[in-house]
């Protein structure tokens, strides 16, 4: 298992320098206007850019800047917005971001596990019945409209019907509820649809046909074989769901007015806000790699089955 482990973790840490080398490469083709704010842009000469430039680093050949940058992250230094946030740090703008997503997108993904994990069996234990209809009814709804309409219909109808508030409000818990529906609601439908899949594919395997051939208990078959198989390949996904959540949700929070991390990538994009841009793909990046690398060690709890071992071993 030790050698399983290294072997991966030396794998996402030279993805993650590969994603590093591509993001500061990348950033070398984008204006150097991105490195100033409007007003400094605006001001300065183009001796003052120049020398600007060269007191930021940017002009430094790219292994030095790499060098500095990985420096400044060991000791908490993420730079500094230029655009945006002009001249604010970065490591303090998601400070203040990364909680309000964290909390919406926790909670929303416990209603999901909620609530898709148990349709998912329904659907399964009544193949063709009452419950896999319905289920499929709902899962077809949620993939087929538009999400956008969906969200749009939460927020304005269910408030009205129910009177909750429109927009997002921290000090204000009963103002959680429809951002975190809206959050939910696709898992839901992605956790029911994939779970009743493997849940029917474990079902056809020969070793549960032979276990009810010897006679086991039905619900002993389901829980003791058949769900703790067919929740393998859902569990290996929920490292990079959890780590993923801070990046937050773009359309939800913007329709609620979330002072979240949702959309702050495209806006970072958008503004050529460049060293907000470098750290939000490296931490994007960091945290899928990571992800996979949890999720292949969270495998071997939920299936002791599975060893994590080399095929060399």
């Amino acid at each position: 298992m030790g050698r399983y482990l290294l072997s991966k973790l030396g794998q996402a840490i030279v993805t993650i320098i590969l994603v590093m080398l591509v993001v500061f490469t990348l950033l070398r083709f984008m204006p150097t206007a991105g490195y100033f704010s409007k007003e400094q842009w605006k001001d300065m000469t183009d001796g003052e850019k120049t020398a600007y430039l060269r007191n930021m680093g940017v002009l430094d050949p790219l292994p030095i800047q790499l060098k500095n940058f990985v420096g400044n992250l060991f000791h908490g230094d993420l730079g500094r917005s230029t655009v945006l946030y002009p001249n604010s740090p970065i490591g303090g703008v998601l400070a203040e971001k990364i909680p309000y997503s964290i909390l919406l997108n926790l909670i929303s993904w416990f209603v999901a596990a909620l609530f898709g994990l148990p349709l998912g069996v329904a659907m399964a234990r009544k193949k063709g019945g009452l419950a896999d209809k319905l289920g499929t009814v709902y899962v077809v709804i949620i993939r087929a409209v538009p999400s956008i309409i969906i969200h749009f219909f939460i927020q304005v109808f269910l408030s009205k019907w129910f009177g909750l508030p429109m927009l997002f409000y921290m000090d204000q818990p009963i103002s959680w509820l429809l951002p975190t529906f809206s959050m939910s609601i696709g898992s839901i439908a992605g956790y029911g649809v994939w779970l009743r899949r493997y849940i029917v594919d474990e079902e056809n395997k020969d070793y549960i046909k032979f276990a009810r051939v010897k006679g086991l208990p039905r619900r002993y078959i389901m829980w003791r074989h058949v769900f703790r198989n067919a929740i393998v390949p859902i569990a290996i996904n929920v490292p990079s769901d959890f780590l993923l959540m801070l990046s937050g949700s773009l359309v939800i929070e913007s329709m609620y007015s979330i002072p979240g991390t949702g959309g702050l990538l495209i806006k970072s994009i958008k503004a050529m806000d460049n060293p907000m841009v470098q750290v939000l793909v490296l931490m994007y990046g960091a945290l899928s790699v990571l992800g996979v690398f949890l999720g292949d060690i969270l495998v071997s709890f939920v299936d002791p089955r599975i060893k994590l071992v080399d095929s060399n071993d």
